[in-house]
């Protein structure tokens, strides 16, 4: 397993693919946005729910939008959405894939969780997402 995904299991408590595909979304974010944590926001559509709401540690161990900092928004439309702006005023919009979204809910078991999100890192963000900016 690569650090990167030792660190968000290590954040989040076990490795999950809704952890690292917030993970991703995080990290796209600091590509296209900015690496400032302070000069970014977030709103994740994903509510608290596990495991959808997983996405929501990802999100927060890559991008550094935290709840502590107060620039991550969670509203409870329940879809793995993550839209993100930065203080110049450039938003990203960030939809896991239906397709990926059903083939996690659908195969995802306990016997290779760690396998199936050790995938969902390896995937391109084409694969992965649905990207607007």
């Amino acid at each position: 397993m690569n650090d990167d995904l030792k660190h968000v299991e290590r954040f989040h408590g076990h490795l999950g693919p809704y952890a690292v595909i917030g993970y991703r979304m995080g990290k796209l974010a600091c590509e296209k946005l900015g690496k400032d944590p302070f000069e970014k926001k977030a709103k994740v559509s994903t509510g608290t729910t596990p495991p959808l709401s997983c996405i929501i540690d990802g999100i927060q161990l890559s991008s550094g939008c935290t709840l502590g900092k107060g620039n991550i928004e969670v509203d409870y439309s329940m879809r793995p959405t993550a839209e993100f702006t930065n203080k110049k005023g450039n938003r990203l919009k960030i939809t896991l894939k239906k397709d990926v979204w059903d083939e996690i809910d659908t195969n995802v078991n306990q016997e290779n969780i760690h396998s199936y999100s050790e995938d969902m890192y390896q995937r391109s963000d084409s694969d992965l997402f649905e990207i607007e900016v």
